[in-house]
């Protein structure tokens, strides 16, 4: 059985000062995603680059102090693959792949469609290429898929449902594109165990809104169909704090 971690730290030198190797070796996934690291590996310390039983490996966005994600892996992958062949996502550092002997592992940060929908074509571009790259890789072995996707799927996946229809992160647009990934073949596998309300993976700094649960779940594991059977427990871990988001797991046959 393997433990997977994904994890949206929003700056990975400012979790770092909260005890992120200390969350992180307490944890002791086998693979562990993060996004929003906003850093070049340069930037950080030696602690942070090298923790011990792990191999990292990152991709940072050109734009300092913007994006970017990494992995740690207690296993040497087959190969790594950065970014997904497309200029436009790959400058903003959002897509590194692991390929395993008999999976694909994707750390995946989704564009914000921002402030009055700004960025939501820009979103629907990635998105519909982040598709058609896990179609790619999903026809040669299992894919995990795991991150921020920055969308709440249901009425469910966020506190205040109808106040947020025209905002970032649960417009209709971007709710309709979950529809048709997981209709592509592809399964939220907190889903599969959970289908309780006031279960959150983000929540605002402002408000107390995470003393008071007012939250949204937009971090997600995500398998292709046909591996489903290989998911043994997905959960939320929202007692680990550091960051605005809190980590999510999934434990894999």
């Amino acid at each position: 059985m393997r433990r997977f971690v994904s994890w949206n730290v929003n700056g990975l030198r400012a979790v770092e000062k909260k005890g992120f190797v200390e969350i992180i070796t307490d944890l002791n996934a086998d693979l562990v995603a993060l996004q929003e690291i906003k850093a070049l590996p340069e930037q950080l310390s030696e602690a942070v680059q090298n923790i011990p039983g792990y191999t990292s490996y990152w991709f940072s966005a050109q734009k300092k102090g913007y994006a970017g994600v990494a992995t740690y892996s207690k296993e040497l992958p087959l190969s790594v693959i950065y970014g997904i062949d497309h200029h436009d996502h790959d400058y903003e550092g959002r897509v590194l792949t692991l390929e395993f002997n008999d999976f694909f592992f994707v750390n995946a940060y989704f564009p914000n469609s921002q402030h009055g929908l700004l960025r939501m074509d820009y979103k629907l571009r990635f998105n519909h290429d982040l598709l058609a790259f896990a179609q790619t890789l999903a026809a040669n072995k299992t894919v995990v898929i795991c991150g921020d996707f920055n969308v709440a799927h249901k009425e469910i996946d966020l506190t205040n449902p109808k106040q947020n229809e025209k905002n970032p992160g649960f417009a209709p647009e971007e709710r309709a594109w979950m529809d048709e990934f997981l209709a592509a073949g592809f399964v939220d596998t907190f889903r599969m165990f959970n289908q309780n309300s006031g279960q959150y993976t983000w929540w605002s700094y402002r408000f107390n809104a995470r003393e008071r649960n007012i939250g949204w779940r937009i971090d997600y594991f995500c398998v292709d169909a046909k591996s489903a059977e290989r998911v043994k427990a997905a959960a939320i871990l929202p007692e680990v704090l550091g960051s605005d988001h809190c980590p999510v797991s999934l434990d894999f046959a």
